[in-house]
């Protein structure tokens, strides 16, 4: 790709000095920057990676071409303007600041005259959030994180079946010592293009993550995510557990619900069995920490599900009560029966048991990881769309101009700035790049109407028909499936003028 380019020196011997980080390589002939994405080709400062631009196409099977298949690049064939989405992938930045975003491209998308805006923006303020589908123990919430030893971010909140980890940001990147930042930048870049990052946490677990993959705990893979905490099983399940035993379990980390307490056991008459948990009561049925997190029965520690029960009550417990234990992913799973002494004994299950913990099994989703990349548009950035950056932000805010990453779908969060985030599995591969500053690069495209980008102070001396593209080093690429086409109908009003 000849032209646009960062700007570069050249010294004596041809080497080229790229503008196009605050790295400032020096580049000999041949070879390529820290990076990898500059390179110097007889004198001249290229973009190794092609431009990608997105075609609305469909096979005759209505399924979109995976995005890795064409194997051609772009030979500047005539494609419908509304057929087609300029991506930031491969498209180059603006550093060092003052330079208009490397492709300012007009179109038309249903008689309306569109720009399209993009650059890969350099990241120092990034990071992921990795959503972990699991009951098993993580780490304690606030434990550090670590690849390859360094500290690169802490285990958060968790939620309903799901530990939350929370990796990079600038204070790993550039906060601490020169390793932390390479380590940090690198897992960041490996989660963001899909590959596999192994994380130990202090005090905690040893996991492998992989977006849209099955997580690997200590070595083992996850298969599911819980159906519920244990009070929710009980809800669930109550109605095909009645008649069937006497009491019902469902062991968890922060629910345990019994069912001849709770709300729905009551509802359907089911006797009082003198049932003692450990723990701490909650209302009716539930109960709080029975056990230490872990990565035994629901997401605690135990490995005998008797160790959560103090002995039965002899005033209202009586021989052959059957008792059905079980774990809310129904991975684990136990049936007894009082003995004469009220101890119970376990006890080959009843099939309509095994049939029950099937089920449960059933109601499990599919544990995954999910990673999604998260970043401020800062603005340097917004200064290659406008000479005016605010009102950028403005005009995100007001849902005049949208923004995509590499053509996907981002969600941008309320306030001030443009900070948005981004599910990786959307985004074409390999979408994102790096910078030994260290900081991650990832591309950012702006949508709005050509009207509305002259009067936010856009650089109209840039904007060229989206035809003349084919000149350059392009790759013409199915979308990713499932994601909304930029230019359709759900996207802002730029039928309506502005408000």
């Amino acid at each position: 790709m000849k032209d646009p380019q960062p700007a570069a020196e050249t010294s004596a011997d041809l080497k080229v000095r790229c503008d196009a980080c605050p790295v400032a390589c020096w580049i000999r002939p041949g070879l390529s920057g820290a990076c990898d994405r500059y390179a110097n080709r007889d004198g001249e400062l290229i973009r190794v990676d092609p431009h990608v631009i997105l075609e609305r196409t469909l096979d005759n099977g209505g399924r979109v071409v995976p995005f890795n298949q064409r194997k051609s690049e772009w030979a500047g064939e005539i494609v419908p303007e509304e057929e087609l989405f300029v991506t930031a992938i491969g498209a180059g930045t603006t550093y060092p600041d003052y330079k208009p975003a490397p492709f300012i491209v007009s179109s038309q998308v249903d008689g309306v005259d569109m720009v399209t805006v993009v650059t890969e923006g350099i990241f120092s303020y990034c990071g992921v959030k990795v959503k972990v589908d699991t009951d098993r123990f993580l780490g304690p919430e606030q434990a550090t994180v670590r690849a390859q030893g360094e500290a690169v971010g802490h285990v958060t909140t968790g939620e309903y079946g799901s530990q939350m980890l929370s990796l990079g940001g600038v204070h790993h990147l550039t906060g601490g010592s020169k390793k932390e930042g390479r380590v940090t930048c690198e897992a960041l870049l490996d989660l963001s293009n899909g590959k596999p990052v192994e994380l130990t946490i202090d005090d905690g677990s040893t996991i492998i993550v992989e977006a849209g993959k099955a997580p690997i705990i200590n070595g083992v893979p996850e298969e599911r995510m819980r159906v519920g905490c244990g009070s929710a099983t009980i809800g669930i399940f109550a109605k095909q557990w009645f008649g069937k035993v006497d009491e019902v379990v469902v062991v968890d980390d922060h629910i345990t619900g019994v069912l001849s307490e709770h709300a729905s056991g009551k509802v359907l008459g089911i006797a009082p069995t003198g049932i003692k948990m450990r723990g701490r009561r909650s209302t009716p049925g539930r109960y709080f920490q029975v056990a230490d997190p872990g990565t035994g029965w629901g997401g605690t520690s135990i490995t005998d599900p008797l160790s959560i029960l103090d002995p039965f009550d002899k005033t209202v417990a009586r021989p052959g009560m059957t008792l059905f234990m079980v774990s809310t992913t129904g991975e684990h799973a136990a049936y007894f029966v009082l003995d004469e002494n009220l101890k119970p004994v376990e006890t080959e299950m009843p099939e309509v048991l095994r049939a029950s913990t099937e089920r449960i099994k059933e109601n499990c989703e599919p544990a995954l990881c999910t990673v999604l990349f998260i970043a401020g548009a800062g603005g340097s950035l917004r200064a290659g769309v406008t000479e005016n950056p605010v009102r950028l932000t403005r005009s995100v805010k007001d849902t005049l101009t949208r923004v995509t990453c590499g053509g996907a779908p981002v969600y941008v969060w309320p306030g001030g700035g443009i900070t948005f985030m981004v599910d990786v599995t959307r985004l074409p591969a390999n979408a994102f790049g790096y910078v030994p500053t260290p900081a991650l690069v990832a591309p950012i495209e702006f949508t709005l109407k050509l009207d509305d980008y002259a009067a936010l102070g856009g650089h109209m001396d840039h904007v060229r028909r989206l035809g003349t593209l084919g000149d350059h080093d392009s790759n013409l690429v199915p979308p990713v499936e499932g994601n909304v086409w930029p230019y359709a109908a759900e996207g802002p009003s730029w039928g309506r003028g502005r408000s």
